[in-house]
């Protein structure tokens, strides 16, 4: 009997441990998988990698892209990508099918603006022929990848998606124990020799009785070693199991099912009313710091050469007006100083906007050995094609404050004509700033704090009036705001940081027939050419200023907390 059972044990412990080694090795699943999108898909100027196309829960996910030419792999935001993409025709890969990626695309533009060196893209490579780009997602958010050649050649189309395969040999381990037991059990039953005791077979029916009473315990014993291997068996195959699922770990299941679903639901609610309440800031650290470095970089050629044109592709607005006079005053008068550097680092602080539209304002307080005193830098990108540029440069007053940041959370862009919470409009906050220059003594008098910037302007105003040297003639001062160049960015306590810029003309007219304006010995001489004019002479300055507008309600007065200033021309009339 005992060898009617050691032979299919042997074998059948022998299948087992065959079928559990072949799952580790000749039947194991590949380490990847590999997606790829269908031969023959069509192209366009631009292919875009959607977030769908990366295998959930996957953290190591490589994208590999072959082109017969150089082609440019961009990261973004998913949202910034689809802006910059717009009406371009496009392949779009959106998911992982069967069968390979999903792709759908869309007629439109066949040529685009070359994307390399967008300010939208957290990293981007240039490869020639192919790439295989590790797919980390570089922070909280919907990523996309962005595909081109040079915007006018096709786009890559021969892309694969790889990623570790999920697929497991659990029952691998188990059966190889499994099997191990029942050969151990085979070869056990081989050697073991029952005895039988020739005495027990001739004694008494009750002396046989009491043999039969003693052997029911042995009978027991049997069942209990049987359980202990099947036990045995099940702990070795659960600790298998256990071991062949380390890969793809998971919380250990509460006791009460119901009190993990509540704490779900708690969780996702304070993450959702976290995100509405700090909207990620449209760019990160490291993107802010390569823009900086690019607009440092310009500036800096500009100035050496003295050549505004340079500084087109980095400056505009305000910075563009102050520089471009700063450079045709200074071809003309020696004595006139050049403008103050532009520092991409240290940054002190920021405030970066978190508006999914455009344009987008950005701020960045810098300071350096060349600027002792902080200047805020003011950048604008205009739409999702163009990069940022430098809008204003303006130095901090002395004894001012720039609202603090943590940067981990972007501020809102704010209007500039409607005043919402505000105490006032931005655009009004200018405008009411530009009334005061010009007339300190009338309705705006009291609207803002004392400072530097405007003492300055209203004490030189006041004793150009006074000086008895211009009794015969007539003086004018005029401030008014450049309503393009006006940008605002909430602050944390319900106020706003406005940034806008000022034309100011002053005026100096004869009052009668013999009557002249004496430029002798100034700037203005060396300008326009003249010692003096009969018919009176317009000077322009441009004024770049900052301003902290706090919220409706608030006691305090509006703060002029920078100010940059700059002679722009000087014409006789």
């Amino acid at each position: 009997m005992r060898l009617k059972i050691a032979v299919p044990a042997l074998v059948i412990g022998a299948l087992l441990m065959l079928l559990g080694i072949g799952q580790l090795t000749f039947w194991s699943p590949p380490e990847t998988v590999t997606a790829s999108v269908p031969a023959g898909s069509q192209a366009g100027p631009v292919t875009v990698i959607d977030a769908g196309a990366k295998a959930a829960d996957a953290d190591d996910v490589d994208i590999t892209v072959r082109s017969e030419g150089t082609f440019t792999l961009a990261v973004g935001r998913a949202g910034d990508v689809d802006a910059w993409v717009g009406d371009a025709a496009h392949l779009r890969v959106t998911a992982i099918a069967e069968d390979g990626l999903d792709t759908t695309f869309t007629e439109g533009e066949e040529t685009v603006p070359n994307p390399s060196g967008s300010d939208l893209w957290t990293s981007e490579e240039t490869a020639d022929g192919s790439v295989t780009y590790r797919w980390l997602d570089p922070a909280e958010g919907e990523w996309s990848i962005l595909l081109a050649a040079d915007g006018e050649n096709p786009a890559p189309t021969d892309i694969s998606v790889t990623w570790p395969n999920e697929a497991t040999t659990g029952w691998a381990v188990p059966l190889i124990v499994i099997g191990a037991l029942a050969i151990v059990l085979g070869i056990a039953l081989f050697f073991v020799t029952p005895k039988r005791s020739r005495r027990a077979a001739e004694g008494s029916r009750a002396h046989q009785r009491r043999l039969e009473t003693r052997k029911k315990p042995n009978r027991a014993g049997g069942a209990y070693f049987g359980v202990a291997v099947v036990a045995a068996g099940l702990t070795v195959s659960g600790a298998g199991l256990a071991h062949a699922s380390t890969s793809d770990p998971s919380p250990a299941p509460s006791s009460d099912p119901s009190s993990t679903a509540s704490a779900t639901a708690e969780v996702t609610d304070e993450t959702a009313e976290a995100a509405d309440e700090t909207a990620p800031p449209v760019l990160l650290e490291s993107q802010l710091e390569r823009i900086l470095a690019s607009v440092a970089t310009v500036v800096a050629e500009g100035d050496a050469a003295s050549d505004a044109e340079l500084l087109e592709p980095r400056v505009a607005e305000a910075a563009l007006a102050l520089r471009t006079a700063n450079y045709d005053v200074r071809s003309q008068a020696s004595d006139v100083p050049e403008p103050t550097p532009v520092a991409a680092e240290p940054v002190l602080t920021t405030m970066v906007s978190a508006e999914t539209s455009w344009p987008r304002t950005v701020v960045a307080l810098t300071q350096s050995d060349e600027n002792p005193v902080p200047h805020a830098l003011v950048l604008v990108q205009a739409d999702p094609r163009s990069n940022y540029q430098l809008s204003a440069a303006i130095q901090m007053l002395p004894g001012t404050t720039f609202p603090a940041s943590d940067g981990a959370a972007g501020v809102d862009e704010v209007p500039v004509d409607d005043a919402g919470e505000l105490a006032l409009a931005p655009q009004a906050a200018m405008d009411a700033i530009a009334d005061f220059l010009s007339e300190p003594d009338g309705d705006n008098a009291e609207t803002f704090e004392a400072n530097s910037f405007a003492d300055a302007i209203t004490s030189f105003q006041a004793d150009v009036v006074a000086d008895p040297g211009n009794d015969s003639a007539d003086i004018t001062f005029v401030h008014e705001s450049e309503e393009e160049f006006t940008h605002a960015l909430s602050t944390s306590d319900g106020g706003a940081m406005v940034f806008g810029y000022l034309n100011h003309t002053y005026s100096s007219v004869p009052r009668g027939a013999g009557d002249s304006i004496d430029l002798d010995g100034t700037v203005y001489e060396s300008l326009t050419g003249e010692t003096s004019t009969d018919e009176g002479i317009d000077v322009r300055y441009g004024e770049a200023v900052m301003m902290y507008v706090p919220a409706a309600g608030s006691d305090e007065r509006i703060r002029v907390i920078g100010a940059a200033q700059q002679l722009l021309s000087a014409e006789l009339r």
